[in-house]
């Protein structure tokens, strides 16, 4: 739910709209009769945090940037702070009370107190909140005294700078309002806060990219509206949704040449509509917290199972976004959301019902285990794959995945001793398009080979992944 987007609001005429849609209709009809190959992303990479890799200019702001902070921190600025009570004076006194002279005084009887001598009681002492020392002050478990000269520092203060295009005072404030909305918002004891289970489901971290970034997937259409039906709900929710953000804040590396950024999978398929007020409310509050308190934590922002009106509302908006924010967004059809995860993330860090590999809870296979191997099957060909079985008794697991699938799909275990029988794993069948990844398992009783073959009677190319693992039997 963390989506960086810097824009201007402007009124959008929903004519435009519907133009837009429809001539993004058309131009995706036709892409869809391209035979396209999936290749990796070749610009996916941060920006450099190291400081021979800066522009003058950069190098320039990120050291007023310093100066500035390590002013603030000395004199005790950065935090705003809450006054206290003033103290009642003759000055500040309500006119129309007026001190009892001394002669109305003499006339009281003595067991009485005159009123103008009598003590008011003492106020309740105001409790303060204390203040982190200078050299305490940190976010993220990162010291922000310059002074220190920590190398993490100056990647958390490049973050601030890069979402106010650095210019030092706006990354500045953007800096204080962050540390102090951390400080009101009691960020840092999220860690420790326990939360319902059933919000797991809206949002969870998953995995890794090719790039070593942390994934971390928003599953828009699950929140409903009991989840945010009342004020303290929907407090819940904000403060569970950045529990998980600084969950995945501590995946990170902030040095140089770390992984300093997630990467993130928004999916929108059945995502809260207009009448869904409440969720809305709740998603677009969540959105701006994070958006403004994790600048540039996002490497790219995936939005998969994309309609066609949000294509159409992306163009309309793209002229008023910053150049560094275009760069970060990727948009995917629901035909297209393998493919395009695939050119970020390896097969095997896609979730099953993305058209991956990776299964939850998954206790057969780990990242131990390596990449699957990947071949590509021309059209109207057909490729079988081997897996050799030399011993008796063994167990083999393995999965298998199509990229698009629309194939003819076997496994058959092919005996060693050519006057045994070949035995049917799994009998053919036409694969259809959205058929997640087949997981199987076979013990033989002689040496011999599985065979999975895959006939590819369509007109396009088709990529086959596949991995396997061998179980001995333990005696």
């Amino acid at each position: 739910m963390t989506v960086e987007v810097e824009c201007r609001a402007e009124p959008v005429a929903v004519e435009d709209v519907k133009k837009a849609a429809a001539a993004e209709e058309v131009k995706c009809e036709k892409e869809e009769l391209k035979p396209k190959i999936v290749e990796k992303s070749s610009s996916y990479r941060e920006e450099s945090n190291f400081l021979s890799d800066l522009k003058d200019h950069e190098k320039k702001a990120l050291n007023e940037l310093k100066t500035k902070l390590e002013a603030a921190i000395l004199e005790n600025s950065i935090f705003t702070k809450k006054e206290s009570p003033k103290k009642e004076t003759a000055a500040t006194a309500a006119p129309d009370e007026e001190k009892p002279s001394e002669e109305t005084c003499e006339k009281k009887e003595e067991s009485e107190v005159c009123e103008a001598e009598t003590e008011k009681p003492a106020p309740e002492p105001v409790e303060k909140c204390e203040e982190p020392e200078a050299e305490d002050i940190s976010i993220w478990g990162i010291p922000l005294l310059p002074s220190k000269g920590n190398e993490s520092t100056n990647v958390v203060l490049l973050k601030f700078l890069r979402a106010r295009e650095f210019k030092v005072n706006e990354a500045f404030e953007m800096l204080k309002k962050t540390l102090q909305w951390r400080k009101d918002f009691r960020a840092d004891a999220l860690l420790e806060e326990e939360f319902e289970p059933e919000l797991g489901g809206a949002a969870y971290m998953s995995g890794v990219d090719g790039e070593g970034h942390p994934i971390c997937y928003n599953i828009f259409g699950v929140v409903d509206e009991k989840t945010v039906a009342t004020e303290e709900k929907r407090e819940r929710f904000l403060r569970w949704r950045v529990q998980l953000m600084e969950k995945g804040v501590q995946k990170l590396d902030f040095k140089a040449g770390g992984v300093s950024s997630l990467l993130q999978i928004n999916d929108l398929k059945n995502s809260p509509g207009a009448s869904k007020k409440e969720v809305r409310a709740a998603v677009d509050k969540t959105v701006a917290v994070l958006q403004d308190n994790y600048p540039e934590f996002v490497a790219k922002n995936i939005f998969i199972n994309v309609p066609f009106w949000y294509y159409a509302f992306h163009s309309l908006m793209s002229p008023f976004l910053t150049q560094r924010t275009r760069s970060k967004l990727v948009f995917a059809r629901p035909s297209k959301v393998t493919e395009t995860l695939l050119k970020y993330i390896p097969i095997q860090e896609i979730p099953i019902q993305y058209g991956g590999m990776k299964r939850e809870n998954d206790f057969e296979f780990s990242n131990a285990d390596g990449e699957a191997t990947e071949v590509v099957i021309k059209a109207g060909a057909t490729e079988t794959i081997e897996i050799p079985t030399p011993e008796a008794g063994t167990t083999f697991i393995w999965d298998v995945t199509v990229l698009g699938w629309e194939v003819s799909y076997t496994e058959e275990f092919v005996p060693a001793d050519e006057n045994s029988y070949t035995m049917i794993v799994h009998k053919c069948k036409k694969m259809g398009t959205n058929e997640e990844a087949v997981r199987n398992t076979f013990k033989n009783n002689e040496a011999g080979k599985i065979a999975i073959t895959v006939h590819n009677s369509s007109g396009k190319k088709k990529k086959l992944f596949y991995r396997y693992k061998i179980k001995k039997a333990c005696f």
